[in-house]
């Protein structure tokens, strides 16, 4: 049996002329209210009248077996999302871009992992941009993140100025009191 994994299917082999019945049928399957019989017959019907060959129904079950576990992947994803969203806060936004950065690597790896006789070149530069996009994200989170903690250390360090002179507290105190704050310790010996 080697070499049938990438022999073309009756589907594969389908000109460009009768592309948009196959897209149509797709379509079909995904409304999932028709039987995938009765829409194979139907596209066999109107492929016949553009003159294309019939599309086996071991090319076209495959098919739609790949679109099915495809649709169970994107439901899954939104349930997993929409038992998240309430956490995708301006206060988060950082620790959720790594954890969707995460997803979105882990996404990428698994339709790499994917029958690779189906992927053209391009879809596999699009999967390798994505990839990449999503480390240069989480990168400029990571960048964002300490930014926005050097603002609030310098403000806050501010604050404690001037709450200090305004209570009368030494620089000492205020020192330890910002040490405190920002979880630095003296070393031993100083």
């Amino acid at each position: 049996m080697a070499g049938t994994k990438n022999r073309l299917s009756s589907l594969d082999l389908v000109p460009d002329e009768a592309q948009d019945d196959i897209v149509w049928a797709i379509g079909e399957l995904n409304q999932r209210q028709r039987t995938q019989q009765d829409i194979l017959f139907e596209l066999n019907d109107r492929l016949a009248a553009k003159g294309v060959d019939p599309i086996s129904s071991s090319a076209f079950n495959r098919k739609a077996l790949k679109l099915r576990a495809v649709q169970i992947r994107l439901d899954e994803a939104r349930h997993i999302f929409t038992g998240i969203a309430d956490q995708f806060t301006p206060e988060k936004v950082d620790d959720n871009n790594i954890v969707l950065g995460e997803f979105i690597k882990m996404l990428v790896f698994e339709l790499t992992q994917a029958d690779t006789a189906e992927r053209s070149p391009k879809q596999a530069m699009e999967l390798a941009r994505a990839y990449h996009d999503t480390i240069k994200g989480q990168a400029m989170s990571a960048v964002r993140r300490t930014k926005l903690e050097g603002e609030f250390k310098a403000k806050a360090e501010a604050a404690i100025e001037k709450v200090g002179k305004v209570k009368g507290l030494s620089a000492e105190v205020t020192e330890t009191f910002k040490r405190e704050l920002f979880g630095v310790r003296d070393e031993p010996g100083k």
